[in-house]
């Protein structure tokens, strides 16, 4: 029992844990978007719903991946077209690869109907709203997108499977109690959803470029590079300094017209 908890795996665990909550930022962020398609009573639902069938997953994948790490990692699929496209794909790259162009897909997808007419000139239109299965479903395929690499990562971090399941588990929690408020901020503050837009897009460039380079894709010879970590996180900061200081001058603006009226 003293081993089980030693402070090694005790500080493993505190390393796991903040791990997964910045993982997790973008996993919360695509739940708040995705769960705005569906009717407002259902929407905090649908979050939960998402979440805890997510929760449950990740275990399981862990499971999965402890046992069967080497059949992911193993090529199943080998695109040869000398000069043009060259490639090995695994199990492990192909999810990546799949999510990430999802992702981009989905953050383009809104970023233009947010451009619509349409959008701004009926924000009450029910017409298109998912269902919640629906809704739900995709929260859950892309919680388990998002959690590959935060569950590789925590197996190369220790190999006690209590210490990695307790992580996981912590962190669905706090994605309980964070996805509503993210989700009202967004609601309340609806300037920032371009902001959460783009950061969406950027993710999807991320998981793009990790999915290609564990690929080994190359195009007319140069190899798809995956986008590191600082530089995501360096972004995201220009992106969020950006986004304050525009609003901080939009303000300015409004004030001085004030003013010449």
């Amino acid at each position: 029992m003293a081993e089980i908890f030693s402070i090694e795996n005790l500080f493993t665990l505190a390393m796991l844990i903040i791990l997964q909550a910045v993982l997790g930022f973008d996993n919360l962020l695509y739940i708040a978007l995705e769960s705005k398609r569906v009717a407002p009573a259902e929407q905090a639902r649908v979050r939960k719903m998402g979440i805890i069938i997510a929760l449950v997953l990740r275990i399981v994948l862990l499971f999965v991946l402890i046992k069967a790490v080497s059949y992911f990692q193993a090529p199943f699929f080998e695109m040869h077209l000398t000069g043009f496209v060259e490639g090995t794909f695994n199990v492990h790259a192909f999810i990546v690869l799949v999510g990430g162009i999802f992702i981009l897909y989905t953050a383009l997808k809104e970023i233009f109907h947010m451009l619509s007419q349409e959008h701004l000139e009926d924000p009450g239109d029910t017409s298109k709203l998912k269902s919640v299965a629906n809704a739900v479903a995709w929260i859950v395929v892309m919680n388990v997108v998002f959690s590959i690499d935060s569950i590789l990562s925590a197996m190369a971090l220790t190999e006690v499977f209590w210490v990695m399941t307790t992580a996981i588990v912590i962190s669905g929690i706090l994605m309980l109690w964070l996805a509503d408020h993210v989700a009202e901020f967004l609601k309340k503050n609806r300037m920032y959803e371009v902001l959460g837009l783009f950061i969406l897009f950027v993710v999807g460039i991320m998981l793009v470029t990790e999915g290609g380079h564990l690929a080994h894709l190359t195009f007319f010879g140069h190899p798809v590079e995956a986008m590191s970590k600082t530089t995501f996180y360096f972004v995201i900061a220009i992106l969020v300094v950006s986004d304050i200081v525009q609003s901080g001058y939009q303000k300015q603006l409004d004030k001085a017209r004030k003013r010449g009226e």
